[in-house]
């Protein structure tokens, strides 16, 4: 699913009024529709509805929806901001269509400003993705009323004073703080960044029938990941196959203490379909491991505490690195010459990002195809610290370009950064996977998909799809809160039958 750039977005609208064709105004009441018809289910008919709009055409959004809750029996109070007196045309045409017993105020200064109770509910349509500069003067203190107000929000398109394209970090204007975004298909990238979520609450995408093909070739960069798209990625098994057409994948993994990395990784390899897997260890590691998954075989390193010795790479169809390796002086001789001698895609994980961070110059030697999958703070000692998500996000990009990798940054809506520029937002995941553990599973089930012989582009987003929708099934049984990584190894088996059905 493609997430259009504001420019885009704008061509979209053009685009299908003219070839679909269909009136603006027209095309205003069907998203206008779309918004009264989920308001109507939400809200409560006996709380008063306070909608701001602005002049433009949010705004002729805004006094549609005004008309649409009237006629459903809600109780309207209408605010035109009049901060100018250039009103959009489909606004005029809307505001020719209200009702009169919808109570209609000019906000032409602060006095004008109404009080808001916290009973209220708020439709905030004052300005839409096309803004491009900070709110300020009386907007601004009409905005700052609805934040302090505590009354139940709900954005149209997007909250006002937030930006669909670039960041509002270093902004001294006003935001709307929305418990709900209802915007309108495609997906804006805005609502994508960390730093936007305490604007954007929950968000919703609204189909208003943009025109398909014209999406379908839209050249972006940026794309929503749907299940209707992950979902023909999977490979279909043979019956007649054996363990040896699925792969033997190699497992780098655990030191002295830290032997769990290696288990989960393990495990997580094997519930995702590789054929064989072989765990290179330190001695320390070996009688807990086999215990817990005795399926593995196991490579045992000379130094009994960690990774310091490389095994035989030759017998491989994919290796992964990192889970609890540490970083002794030992561990990064080791491996250094494990990118040097790999012929094979590397799964780069935890400390092998941190030493990497330490060794630069190595990144110009790594085995082709490979995948990174660092956490917040592990790609900041990668690439450096940002300014902003915005800037982090073309910095995630500009670095699997150069260095011809995948790079998935994990968290919430994880975005996997591919050698051709395109980033893909993962849709599944809950916060009950912040837990210690859930990225040495990551590993595991994109070293097994490798090894399988998934290109990495599609082990990737498969890996992080289906890791995802496995901790959204391990929520619906334990919660957030109690939530463990091998709760998200258990449902493995249930997301790969999701993906199958």
């Amino acid at each position: 699913m493609k997430i259009l750039p504001v420019e885009l977005i704008r061509a979209a609208d053009a685009f299908t009024i003219k070839n679909e064709p269909i009136s603006s105004i027209d095309l205003m009441e069907r998203a206008a529709s779309s918004c009264a018809n989920w308001l109507g289910e939400k809200l409560n008919k006996q709380q008063k509805v306070k909608i701001f709009v602005g002049p433009g055409n949010n705004g002729g959004d805004g006094v549609a929806i005004a008309r649409l809750l009237s006629e459903k029996g809600f109780a309207i109070q209408l605010y035109i901001l009049c901060f100018t007196e250039n009103f959009s045309k489909d606004f005029l045409k809307n505001q020719s269509r209200l009702p009169k017993n919808i109570e209609t105020f000019n906000i032409n200064s602060e006095k004008d400003i109404p009080n808001i109770c916290e009973n209220d509910i708020v439709i905030d349509a004052i300005f839409g993705s096309g803004l491009t500069r900070p709110i300020f003067g009386f907007v601004a203190k009409v905005i700052r009323k609805i934040n302090e107000s505590k009354s139940l929000t709900i954005s149209i398109d997007i909250p006002s004073g937030l930006f669909v394209d670039k960041t509002v970090s270093s902004s001294k204007g006003e935001i709307v703080f929305a418990d709900y975004s209802l915007s309108f298909a495609p997906a804006k990238l805005a609502f994508l960044l960390p730093e936007n979520d305490k604007f954007c609450g929950e968000w919703v995408v609204l189909d208003i029938g943009l025109s398909t093909s014209f999406i379908e070739n839209a050249p972006v960069n940026n794309h929503l990941l749907a299940f209707s798209e992950v979902k023909p990625l999977l490979k279909q098994r043979n019956k007649f196959a054996h363990k040896g057409v699925y792969g033997h994948a190699l497992l780098v993994a655990g030191s002295y203490g830290k032997t769990g990395a290696a288990i989960l990784s393990s495990l997580a390899c094997l519930r995702s379909g590789a054929g064989l897997l072989t765990a290179h260890l330190p001695e320390k590691c070996l009688n807990p491991l086999q215990t817990a998954a005795p399926e593995v075989m196991v490579n045992v390193d000379n130094d009994e505490k960690l990774f310091s010795t490389l095994p035989k790479l030759n017998n491989y169809n994919a290796i992964g690195v990192g889970p609890g390796i540490g970083t002794d002086i030992k561990t990064k001789k080791a491996l250094k010459l494990l990118i040097q001698e790999s012929k094979v895609p590397v799964v780069f994980d935890a400390d092998a990002i941190n030493i990497l961070a330490e060794n630069r110059t190595w990144l110009h030697f790594l085995p082709k195809e490979s995948i990174f999958t660092p956490h917040p703070k592990e790609f900041e000692r990668l690439i450096g610290k940002c300014s902003d998500d915005f800037s982090r996000l073309q910095k995630q990009r500009e670095f699997a370009i150069k260095y011809q990798v995948v790079l998935i940054l994990k968290g919430h809506y994880s975005v996997i950064a591919m050698p051709d520029g395109n980033c893909f937002f993962n849709t599944t995941g809950n916060p009950g996977m912040a837990t210690a553990g859930s990225g040495d599973v990551l590993t595991g089930i994109i070293l097994s998909l490798l090894a399988q012989s998934y290109s990495s582009e599609a082990a990737a987003i498969l890996a992080v799809y289906l890791h995802g929708m496995a901790g959204d099934f391990a929520a619906k049984e334990s919660g957030f809160e109690s939530m463990l990584a091998s709760d998200i190894i258990k449902n493995l088996g249930k997301s790969f039958l999701e993906l199958k059905s």
